[in-house]
């Protein structure tokens, strides 16, 4: 493959330069912008199992080699997808009193934005980023723990083991809802349903699932997703 895709791409891990704009041209241009609204508009339509870049090429109505001027491959996609998404993540300046709920903060952001894309955090798990507006946040993420007087490797972990969790749960949450769109869609469970068959199990096997079948499968998702967040970081 040519070396010209790559270029492209590590001018867009550059500063921009400041320049005068160029003239519009009459016909709208294939551009990485375009490219990343396209798929994420494949993702929030058809999930993110329907992304490739052959798919992306049929939404702007052109075939795949005019993506490969701007792209490299589905890994920089994917790249670029993350980076769209955490463009519109909000970083407060740290504060050493509230720096717990300021990462609950960011990353409540951060799971939102990928619950609007079912599925589009597998790209974050399976990516080391390189997209201005990922490390923009990686490094608000960063300043914030360090605010909190948490050590500078410790930090870098927990950020780490943060991110997993945030991106995991927004793909068990994309699954669920893809599941319930299927015609055997009574594999998911109501927690009433879970309830009642936790309850139903024989007590001399699962004394402690029956006894405390309620608690549980108890809360919502956004109440696990605070409460597993809060364990990380009370632990720091």
């Amino acid at each position: 493959m040519s070396a010209a895709p790559r270029q492209r791409r590590a001018a867009r891990h550059a500063q921009p330069a400041a320049g005068a704009d160029a003239p519009a041209p009459r016909k709208r241009p294939i551009t990485v912008e375009r490219i990343t609204d396209a798929a994420l508009e494949v993702v929030a339509t058809e999930g993110y199992d329907a992304l490739t870049v052959r798919r992306v090429a049929a939404v702007l109505d052109t075939g795949p080699s005019s993506l490969y001027a701007h792209i490299v491959n589905k890994d920089d996609l994917d790249d670029l997808l993350i980076g769209k998404l955490y463009a519109e993540v909000t970083l407060p300046e740290p504060d050493p009193a509230a720096w717990r709920e300021q990462l609950l903060g960011v990353y409540t952001q951060i799971r939102d934005q990928y619950l609007r894309y079912p599925g589009v955090s597998r790209a974050a798990l399976s990516m080391v980023p390189t997209n201005l507006e990922t490390l923009r946040v990686g490094e608000g993420i960063l300043a914030i723990l360090l605010a909190g007087g948490i050590e500078p490797r410790r930090a870098g972990w927990a950020r780490d083991a943060l991110s997993l969790y945030v991106s995991a749960y927004a793909l068990e949450q994309s699954l669920v809802q893809q599941r319930r769109r299927r015609q055997d869609q009574e594999w998911v469970l109501t927690q009433e349903e879970l309830t009642d068959r936790f309850t139903a199990l024989p007590e001399e096997k699962f004394p402690l699932t029956k006894r405390h079948a309620t608690e549980l499968i108890s809360g919502t998702g956004p109440d696990r997703f605070e409460f597993t967040l809060g364990l990380l970081l009370n632990n720091l």
